[in-house]
């Protein structure tokens, strides 16, 4: 595992100490893990609006909704076959 020196100032690092504490995190380094997850968490739902959204503003669907929706489905079929027999999530291909 890589680590990560961080410098702050004693008010951050009181800070750190007192949220280490009251939300139930072994170590500082555990709250910091789990901030960064957030965060990264996060940019994965911003980048899930900006698609939704410019696939909003590219128009009209060449499909109907039912057609949309079956191919939705067939996918989570096909990741789910995967899946199983794989024996553990399979992560789900990028397409474009």
């Amino acid at each position: 595992m890589a680590s990560l020196n961080v410098n702050m100032p004693k008010e951050l690092r009181q800070f750190v100490d007192r949220r280490t504490e009251k939300g139930g995190f072994g170590t500082p380094t555990e709250y910091v893990r789990h901030l960064i997850r957030l965060d990264r968490d996060k940019e994965g739902e911003r980048e899930l609006e900006r698609l939704l959204l410019d696939g909003l503003k590219s128009g009209n669907a060449k499909d109907d909704v039912k057609a949309l929706l079956w191919r939705l489905h067939a996918r989570v079929d096909e990741v789910e076959t995967e899946r199983k027999r794989n024996g553990k999530a399979a992560r789900p291909k990028t397409r474009r």
